[in-house]
């Protein structure tokens, strides 16, 4: 099961703590290809696979570029997640897959994929240029929505690099486990220690309830997701990227 099947199975049982597991997994499969001199260039919740043995996810389709014969003006990937340098004609680096993450980020948060009412590919192309990007609803933990829109700037310098997301989304899972751990516990010391956590991690509470209720995913089907296949495309004359304020599905 990929992971897009897997958010639209379990949209409304993943809790905060689940979605930045998922999260972890991600940026740590993905600092191992970086770490490797190797760019995954298509980055999307299709090529995202849950193996159900361990309970982790893993990144798959490493490198795979499309049709051979295709234009060399082109580009090949999947529209919602690709980088909006790239669709100006600009060449593929790290930073484009850590714009993907962000996008996947915003995926693993809210349960369904990016822009799924968008049906017209150079529209959505313009706005990505110009800056929009999936509108982030209530419920977000801060320091989370933080670090996402770091990774979809429009600049590719100013996203972090694999390492350092790796390392901040690792400590994100490790504060919501002791706060899990120390739950568990009667005794009164881990109860104090609970509210120190609590107050320090602030910002990794939601404003709404743990669980987030999507009611419009389970009635989503195959055939919404029109720009969700990875294909050529061939964008001529774009503007370069900027960012924008104002987000949209």
């Amino acid at each position: 099961m990929n992971l897009r099947e897997y958010l639209k199975r379990k949209h409304n049982e993943i809790t905060w703590r689940e979605r930045i597991h998922i999260t972890d997994d991600l940026t740590f499969a993905l600092s191992k290809i970086h770490k490797n001199g190797v760019i995954h260039k298509n980055l999307h919740s299709g090529n995202v696979l849950f193996n159900q043995r361990n309970k982790q996810f893993y990144i798959t389709d490493l490198g795979f570029r499309g049709p051979a014969d295709r234009p060399s003006n082109s580009i090949y990937g999947n529209l919602p997640y690709i980088a909006p340098e790239i669709i100006s004609g600009k060449e593929i680096t790290f930073a484009s897959d850590i714009y993907s993450i962000g996008i996947l980020m915003w995926e693993i948060s809210f349960g369904k994929p990016p822009f799924i009412y968008q049906e017209d590919e150079l529209f959505l192309a313009m706005n990505i240029i110009n800056g929009i990007r999936p509108k982030i609803e209530s419920g977000i933990p801060l320091e989370y929505k933080k670090l996402m829109m770091q990774c979809w700037d429009a600049d590719p310098k100013r996203r972090p690099n694999i390492g350092v997301l790796n390392n901040k989304i690792f400590e994100m899972r490790k504060h919501c486990q002791n706060i899990s751990n120390d739950s568990n516990s009667n005794n009164s010391k881990n109860e104090g220690m609970i509210k120190k956590f609590i107050k320090k991690l602030k910002v990794f509470q939601p404003k709404t309830n743990d669980i987030l209720e999507i009611s419009e995913i389970s009635n989503l089907n195959e055939t919404d997701y029109k720009l969700f296949t990875s294909k050529v495309y061939a964008f001529e004359d774009f503007p370069e990227p900027r960012n924008g304020t104002e987000g949209m599905y």
